[in-house]
């Protein structure tokens, strides 16, 4: 019995705890072997996509299929009619560009006889105007049956003025039932009718008022200025036949660069270190000719407003060969006899 080998106690615990460290060791490994297997598929899956792309890429590629010419995508895209008018309207414009400017026949209002009118006279006024507009009404400016026979010598008298910033609000309502009664307004359907806007209320009332009559002479009036009518109509005869004429009061003056002041221009590093204004007819009353107020109508998108009205049009006539025209007769506020305007 001396001769067999004898198990301690120690070494039956020692044996054991290794058999149970084995196992988690075993499990792992399974497991790391499984993840293995898993990326080697997933490796040979992207190989495999990658070489059908590959084919795929040289089949189309050997097909060559057939590039589109500008004409076929013309035609697949229905714009081939569109490309005639662009033509056409390319021509125009070469046209307009020897010529001065575009002069395309324009529907006229109902209210406006089928021979031309000699002036469309637009005078400035404001939702909270209605006394004043009735000053005018019982001065300078015919009513009712007095309008009519104006027009029917030629000359067209309107208040103007734009829609409220709310459509069809009160504000609205009461110009349109004004306008009912009195037929004197012409409501600028396109233009918001606020003090920050007049700048653009310009441009809106020569591109509406060329379409809508055809005149030779289109002015614009303010809202302070009683006008001696006889004596405008005298002057416009005079002129009569006069085509790309800009008349008014001429003027320069100071650009306002500190923001706050009166007659702040937001845009007065534009007019260089001298900041003044280049010449341009007083905003009281102005006067262009039918070509100049068409010019206007056409460029209307592109065209820039300034802070005022008069500095805006003044900066658009100086980009056409426009004639300036400068009469004293149209200085409001001066002290001349013979002028044909005044501040009321």
């Amino acid at each position: 019995m001396e001769g067999l080998p004898t198990t301690t106690k120690t070494e039956r615990r020692s044996r054991s705890k290794n058999l149970h460290t084995s196992k988690p060791s075993l499990v792992m490994a399974f497991f790391s072997c499984v993840a293995w297997l898993y990326v080697a598929g997933r490796l040979w899956q992207d190989a495999e996509n990658r070489k059908l792309l590959a084919n795929l890429l040289k089949r189309n590629i050997e097909q060559k299929p057939k590039v589109l010419t500008i004409e076929d995508k013309l035609i697949v895209l229905g714009c081939k009619d569109l490309e005639r008018r662009i033509v056409e309207v390319e021509m125009d414009l070469t046209l307009a560009k020897s010529q001065g400017y575009l002069k395309h026949q324009l529907p006229q209002s109902e209210s406006s006889s089928q021979r031309k009118l000699l002036a469309v006279i637009g005078v400035y006024t404001g939702f909270g105007s209605y006394l004043k507009r009735n000053t005018f009404r019982g001065s300078w400016m015919p009513r009712g049956d007095a309008l009519k026979k104006l027009e029917e010598r030629g000359v067209v008298i309107r208040f103007v003025i734009g829609r409220s910033a709310n459509r069809g609000d009160s504000l609205d309502r009461h110009i349109d039932e004004e306008n009912s009664k009195t037929k004197d307004f012409f409501i600028l359907e396109g233009h918001e009718e606020a003090q920050e806007e007049l700048p653009k209320k310009i441009k809106f009332f020569f591109s509406t008022a060329v379409q809508n009559w055809d005149a030779e002479f289109y002015i614009k009036v303010d809202d302070n200025i009683d006008v001696d009518l006889e004596g405008l109509i005298g002057l416009l005869e005079h002129r009569r036949r006069q085509d790309s004429a800009y008349i008014g009061c001429m003027k320069s003056g100071e650009v306002v660069s500190e923001e706050g002041k009166l007659w702040y221009e937001p845009d007065w590093w534009k007019f260089g270190d001298e900041k003044s204004y280049f010449r341009h007819a007083s905003g009281s009353l102005l006067i262009l000719t039918k070509n100049l107020a068409q010019y206007i109508n056409t460029n209307s998108a592109s065209l820039k407003t300034y802070a005022h009205d008069d500095i805006s049009v003044g900066s658009w006539m100086m980009g056409v060969q426009a004639i300036y025209i400068d009469d004293n007769r149209l200085c409001c506020s001066s002290i001349k006899q013979d002028k044909v305007c005044s501040v009321a």
